[in-house]
């Protein structure tokens, strides 16, 4: 193990990296289940849904052991939430320009991301997509990490605190319990999902007043302790409140992994035919869409999480950044050989790392329970979303911490920045909100006559989101 991942001159030991490997694992286990649902409409049990199941798994798995051994890295890897849901309007409006099933729409669509992680392949080893990350100005790097920070606090606090109802939803923690809507109406409205509502909201705080606690006391497995405390005490008020029986799924579920269902629909299921008859403006329209999407919310998250686990050097940069968009190129292609949307770097890697993950072996512990959840996905299935929030929300919070780096004399970092941290959480997107914030950048330097001390990278990829922002969507 040390030879292998350097443990001694990362300052950590085999055993805190199991630990935050199991706690990225943990909060990021939802998209097991949730990425084939909206893949796929939904239609859980169909030859379609498994196929996507296990590609989603296994793209996982490969991606973050390329990232364990090529970069050393705790960064984990799954097909990326947003990216996956317009994956899946994309393959909708083919099947409706092309006339054909949705099976064969998507499978004309998976031909999009394996060109997209073919380009990042070769922008990676010719070291472009390092190029791009060093021409994000320093001030923008440095506010990255914070800016996740609030997208994690507003996902833990908002769409990962759903609660759907049978006559109503879905009702959201901020929005709702500790929004405008009053307890009488969401009683009215949400039916039995008002009582889950409260549950979530309770074991949520709970589990994060238990991370806290344990984290001021030095713990390292803080971070999982919580979450397991939160998982618990959910499924106790499930039973004893709610009337519900928090394993009664696992005695329905399946537990042999569909291959046949993968090979039939997903595995190498490319309709190259049907890409090319959607036309070539589309077809690069789509493909540079999905690439700028998928290449800043990885460079993101990577110089994020890196800034906040203290990866980085006085100037920003990360070491071996090459290696670990590499990886991030490896898991895309994967994913798309497998039969899954654009497969990147996780922001809930920021857990493992404030769990003490310094090194890949977070990352292959997290690649063994992908694996292992081709068998025991039911298992994952039942981690309640309030554990998983009061992990998210702790780790927001202390990602905030980076504020303290920036110049706040500076106009011209501050800008940006602040940009950025409202634009990240609104949009729920880590490209777009760097997007937002090199074009402020450069358009403030421009017309305050310091244009000279823009890169012409910087220019180019300003214009880029422009363009993007204002023509592509």
């Amino acid at each position: 193990m040390e030879k292998l991942f350097r443990l001694k001159a990362n300052q950590t030991t085999v055993r805190t990296e199991i630990l935050a490997g199991l706690t990225t694992f943990m909060t990021m286990a939802y998209i097991i289940a949730l990425n084939p649902n909206l893949l796929t409409n939904f239609a859980v049990g169909t030859p379609l849904w498994n196929g996507v199941f296990l590609a989603t798994c296994l793209a996982s798995a490969v991606g973050t052991t390329a990232m364990a051994f090529l970069a050393n890295k705790p960064f984990v890897m799954a097909p990326g939430m947003g990216l996956n849901s317009f994956f899946a309007v994309i393959a909708g409006n083919i099947a409706a320009m092309l006339n054909t099933n949705y099976e064969s729409a998507f499978q004309a669509a998976l031909v999009i991301i394996l060109v997209e992680g073919i380009v990042f392949i070769l922008l990676s080893v010719f070291n472009i997509r390092d190029k791009i990350v060093h021409a994000i100005p320093l001030g923008v790097r440095l506010g990255i990490g914070p800016s996740i920070g609030l997208m994690l606090l507003n996902i833990g606090l908002g769409s990962n605190a759903g609660i759907y109802s049978e006559t109503g939803g879905p009702f959201y923690a901020m929005r709702d319990f500790f929004g405008a809507m009053t307890p009488s109406v969401l009683q009215g409205q949400a039916g039995t999902g008002y009582a889950k509502l409260v549950l979530t909201v309770v074991t949520m705080f709970i589990g994060l007043f238990v991370i806290v606690i344990l984290s001021k006391k030095g713990v390292k497995a803080a971070v999982l302790l919580g979450m397991l405390a939160s998982s618990v005490i959910y499924w106790v008020g499930q039973a004893l409140f709610l009337g519900e029986n928090p394993f009664a799924s696992l005695a329905a579920a399946s537990w042999l992994p569909p291959f046949k269902d993968m090979a039939d629909t997903t595995l190498f299921k490319f309709d190259f035919k049907g890409f090319f008859q959607i036309g070539w403006f589309t077809s690069i329209t789509l493909i540079i869409t999905f690439c700028m999407i998928d290449m800043f919310d990885t460079i993101g998250t990577l110089v994020g999480t890196a800034s906040r686990a203290g990866m980085t050097d006085k100037d920003g940069n990360m070491p071996k950044l090459k290696e670990a968009l590499l990886a991030d190129a490896v898991g895309t292609v994967s994913g798309a050989l497998m039969g899954t949307s654009t497969v990147t770097t996780f922001v809930e890697s920021a857990s493992g790392v404030e769990a003490g993950g310094r090194t890949g072996l977070t990352a292959l512990t997290a690649s063994f329970m992908f694996l292992t959840c081709i068998f025991l996905a039911p298992i994952a299935a039942i981690i309640p979303p309030a554990a998983t929030s009061s992990a998210l929300i702790f780790v927001g919070i202390l990602m905030l911490q980076g504020l303290q780096n920036i110049n706040f004399n500076d106009i011209d970092q501050i800008v940006p920045v602040f940009i950025m941290l409202i634009a990240m959480p609104i949009s729920g997107s880590i490209g777009h909100g760097i997007g937002l914030a090199m074009i402020c950048y450069t358009v403030i330097k421009v017309f305050s006559g310091k244009a000279k001390e823009v890169s012409i990278l910087t220019y180019v990829i300003s214009l880029l989101f422009i363009v993007k922002f204002f023509a592509i969507v």
